[in-house]
């Protein structure tokens, strides 16, 4: 019985060590046509995990833009929505930051991202309240530092804001060492 109990504490321990929450901010450098539709939005949040508390798996993207794009946002304010970008556009995203949230923040981010579809929340203003600012909202709810803003630029913005983090800036994974060098080959025999 001591035995059962013991590895059922340890299997508990490493399960718990085992959930996490990742997150991860992105930009694409402009518009991207996809079917004759123009992908929005460009700057978006990914996160993807376990959930600490719950063990539920999360794989989850969103991202602001207008809920009628068009010329006529130059001018004037419009609604907005979160909506979750197409999987092949998340791809396609250039990482600017990574950080691993515990689940009172995945829960705290969520729900502005909510709050960002309410009436109160759903404003979009294509120079002061962008998909930039949404971005910006979600970072600081994370504990990231953010830097200047509105912008009408993701890129430059995330690129900014992870220099004010560099615990959490993007960074490439490594390639793998290579092994030792391959012995020359020896000279093939000369044909007559």
């Amino acid at each position: 019985m001591r035995a059962w109990l013991l590895g059922a504490l340890l299997a508990l321990i490493a399960g718990h060590a085992w959930a996490e929450v990742t997150v991860t901010f992105y930009a694409h450098p402009g518009a991207r046509v996809r079917g004759g539709d123009l992908l929005f939005p460009h700057a978006y949040v990914h996160a993807e995990g376990t959930e600490d508390a719950t063990g539920q798996p999360v794989d989850w993207s969103a991202g602001f833009t207008a809920k009628s794009p068009g010329p006529h946002l130059l001018f004037t304010r419009g609604g907005g929505v979160v909506t979750a970008p197409d999987a092949r556009y998340v791809d396609e995203g250039k990482p600017f930051l990574t950080l691993t949230v515990d689940d009172a923040t995945w829960y705290a981010l969520k729900a502005r991202a909510e709050w960002w579809n309410s009436p109160e929340g759903s404003v979009y203003d294509l120079r002061r309240r962008n998909c930039i600012t949404f971005i910006a909202d979600l970072a600081r709810i994370a504990g990231l530092r953010t830097a200047a803003e509105p912008s009408m630029k993701p890129g430059t913005f995330l690129e900014a804001t992870a220099a004010l983090n560099p615990a959490a800036a993007w960074r490439e994974a490594s390639p793998l060492p290579a092994g030792p060098p391959s012995p020359p080959s020896e000279p093939a025999a000369a044909v007559e």
